[in-house]
Parts: C-alpha cells; structure tokens; sequence
C-alpha cells in the first residue's frame, strides 16, 4: 500500500480529474497551510462534496483506478453479488446520476462469463417499462464489462423485507402487481426473468416496485442439458422445471416464483426452506411441502389466497397460464382494497358487518413493526377498522387520491422521527385532508416537538407513554367533535 501525504493526496485527487485546479487552490486556501491533518482535508473535500467517502478512502490507499468507467465517475459502491458489483456514479458531462453494475475482474478472463453478462445486458435494453429497471448502455471492451442503469433511491425487496418482517395487503398487493406488470411487458417480447427473487426487485422511494436482471432466459453460462442446474442463479428454476415435467424457460415458472414472493410478504414466511446448499436447492421436496396460505395465516383474505395457491400450483396446467391472466387478478384485488372490500386491515365482510355501519377507520402511519402490531390489535378489540401504512408518503399518496379512506390519522413519531412530525403538518395544511382529524404521536423524548407541530381542535399531540383505554378515550371525542 502506497502512504501518502494529505497535500500528496490532493494533488494525486487532481491528477485524476476528481479535483479540478480552481477546487484545489480554493482547498489550500481555506485550510490555509499544506500541513494539515488527513481529517481536516477531508472535512473540506467530502463538505463541499467535492469527493465521497469512498472515493476519499480509495485516495488514502494510494489506488490509482476504479474512480472512472467509461464516460462516468463513480460515487460509491451500493452492492456486490457473485458476479457483479454495483455503483452510484454520475455521467461526467451532463452530471446524470446512474447506477453502474460492473463485472467483477476476475470472471472479465472467462469469455464465456463475459458473453453471458454482455448478453443480459443487451436482452435487458430491450425492456422500457416503469416497472423494469432501464438499461441505457451496454459497455464491453478488453477486461472492462459494465451496464449503465438507471439509479433507484430505494431498497430491495429482501432488505426491505427483513425490516420489516412482512407486509400490509395494500402493500403487498401493490408490489406484487407492480412485479406481474413488468414481466407481463417482458413476456410480451419473449423475454423471461428467470433469476425472480427478493433481492431483483427494486423497491423505490415512491414504493413503486422495479424489476432487474432480466435475461438470462438469452442463455447460460455453459451450453448443454445441465446449464441451469450448473449456474446457481438458475438452479431453483431448473428443479421445479424438472419436477413438473416442463421444458427449460417455461414461461409459467416465473409465475411460481412470483407468487413465492407474494407469499412471503403477505404472511412475513418464505414459502420453500432457504439454502445456498446446491444439493437441497435441486431437491423436489422444497416445492411439494409448501403449505397452502391460509394454514400459515388463517385472517388473510380468502381471494389473496387463492391468487397465491393458484400461482405457486406444482402442476403448471393449474397454474396462471401468463403474466397477464395473473395481472387481472392481482388489479381486481387493488380495487377491493380502494373500495374497503378486500384489506385485512379493514377487516372481513362478516367482521365489518357485525361492527355496523358506523364502524370508524383509523390509519396509523408507522414504520416500526411492532408499534403498528400493538396498534393494530388494540384498535381493532375496541371496534376500529385499522389501515396501516409504513411510510408518510405512501399514506400521503392514498389519502391526496382517496381522502374518506380514514376517519382519523395517526402520525407515529415512534419509528418515524422527524419525518412522522413533517407529515402530520404537510397532512394539515393539504387541501383535501385538512379537516380530517390527526394525531400526532410523540415518544417522551421527543415532547418538545409539540411546539413545531401545526394543531388545532381536531389535530392534537399524544405523547407517550399513554395506556391504550386513554388513547381510545382521546380518539373517541375527537372523531366525535
């Protein structure tokens, strides 16, 4: 590892074009001397962003390549899988943010690994959909393999998954049509995914879900009848294709592996054991012990249910024969939800019934898991109907479009932070929901917050820790006043 000094380092920033010579005398000039620390240069680069940690720390190093690919300079890493890493990085003329997955070095000498990435990549170009992740470039030349990407602010669905445990039936059912919509367009154009998983869908900002790495239906990485069984991205594909009968790349098995995902996130349970174990992977058994949805979770909705069952059938004549008979359904459902018919949230047709008409609905807007469960129970054994919403933006995005869907609104600071606070005035000030009632829920620590808050008779602040017979109590005269 090559040492270098605070002003070499500048200077090695500079040689590569990550500091220009204006951004340089401006640098010295106000730390105004070249003895300095490593820490205050880095203060100054990474305030002015000037560089990011990543490209400050490479520097540091001594490392001389890995800041440009191409015509674009890399910001940070964002992930890495077996094959490929993938980065932030910005397009040096037009500042375009991008997402740049490079091939890893090591498989670039392997022309068959290549031709397989280069391939995806130009099968996945193809696609223009808002629920695929675009691919605007294709680059390939000598040991340097990379795809220009659109960049998503987000997570993916694993990760968001694993914070959450499992989903609310709006969320889920939103996901999984936005997961179908896109392989319905793929299909349209005789592309399947064939690597469906958690972690290829995108979940943006907006909640909007985004599909990636298509292509591998283009061909694998060794040709012959085990290709799929040999590449590990492709093994689970082969083993059901295999146990059903079917020839590789039926169109229907991304249909299975859609509902797998389905089911995940509406009962927070992985419908087939997980292993990276090859030899458990290419198992039958995995496929015919899964238990049918509404044994894991009897207060799903039974349509949701057979959505699920009928997609995750092992006998692939029951299954949805495309993406687009799947589509339907999965739309139909959305409509139940928007019309209060469907959401387990508002309970069951029978439930709702017994409450009578004047059952009142009550959103609590909350990101911690187990403040939305404590919630959700209690509200729902006083006689509420409960929709529970993760984000302040989704919630703001149903009530802007659906302003009656909720009697009263509750802005959970608990999880949320600031951005419970932010929400709950944005929800005041906002035309359509400005007369609906909200609180505004407040951990003891955060009391002083009140004093930002925009309240009014039918807007109040409850801070906790509050016993739920008096938060029921609060709620019930202010949905009466």
């Amino acid at each position: 590892m090559v040492e270098l000094s605070p002003e070499q380092l500048a200077q090695r920033a500079s040689d590569l074009n990550l500091v220009d010579r204006r951004q340089l005398e401006s640098i010295w000039g106000e730390l105004g001397s070249y003895d300095v620390s490593f820490g205050e240069l880095q203060r100054v680069l990474l305030g002015r962003g000037i560089l990011t940690n990543y490209q400050f720390d490479r520097l540091a190093r001594g490392e001389r390549t890995g800041f440009f690919y191409g015509d674009y300079k890399v910001l940070y890493l964002v992930g890495t899988g077996t094959f490929a890493r993938v980065y932030r990085a910005v397009h040096k003329e037009s500042g375009k943010v991008v997402a740049l997955k490079i091939l890893r070095r090591r498989f670039s000498e392997i022309p068959m690994q290549t031709e397989q990435f280069v391939r995806e990549g130009r099968m996945g170009a193809k696609l223009r959909h808002p629920n695929i992740v675009p691919i605007y470039e294709v680059f390939s030349q000598k040991r340097t393999h990379f795809l220009v990407m659109e960049f998503v602010e987000g997570q993916n669905l694993r990760e968001f998954l694993r914070a959450r445990k499992k989903l609310t039936i709006p969320e889920s059912v939103s996901i999984t049509t936005d997961i179908t919509a896109g392989l319905a367009h793929a299909a349209g154009r005789g592309i399947t995914h064939r690597d469906l998983k958690l972690s290829n869908v995108l979940i943006s900002s907006s909640g909007r879900a985004q599909l990636v790495d298509f292509g591998l239906a283009a061909g694998t990485l060794l040709e012959g009848e085990d290709d799929d069984i040999v590449n590990p991205r492709t093994i689970d594909y082969a083993t059901l294709e295999r146990t059903t009968g079917v020839r590789k790349d039926d169109r229907r098995s991304d249909i299975f592996f859609n509902g797998c995902i389905f089911y995940q996130m509406l009962c927070g349970v992985a419908p087939m054991s997980e292993t990276r174990d090859r030899l458990q992977r290419m198992s039958s058994v995995r496929f015919q012990e899964i238990k049918p949805l509404q044994e894991v979770d009897p207060e799903l909705p039974m349509r949701l249910a057979m959505i699920t069952n009928k997609a995750l059938e092992l006998n692939p004549e029951k299954r949805f024969q495309t993406q687009n008979e799947m589509l339907v359904e999965m739309k139909a459902a959305g409509e139940r939800i928007k019309e209060g018919k469907l959401d387990r949230e508002d309970a069951s047709l029978e439930t709702a019934n017994s409450l009578g008409a004047q059952a009142k609905t009550v959103m609590i807007v909350e990101s911690s898991a187990e403040v939305q469960d404590l919630f959700r129970e209690r509200l729902k054994k006083e006689g509420y109907r409960v929709l529970v919403m993760r984000s302040p933006s989704l919630a703001m995005r149903r009530l802007d479009g659906e302003p009656g869907v909720a009697n009263c609104v509750v802005f959970s600071c608990l999880g949320l932070g600031s951005e419970g606070l932010d929400a709950f005035n944005l929800f005041g000030r906002n035309g359509p929901t400005k007369s609906v009632p909200a609180i505004l829920l407040l951990a003891k620590k955060q009391k002083d917050w009140e004093s930002q808050a925009a309240l009014c008779d039918h807007r109040i602040v409850v801070t906790m820790p509050v016993k739920m017979s008096q938060f029921h109590q609060t709620l019930r005269q202010l949905l009466s006043a």
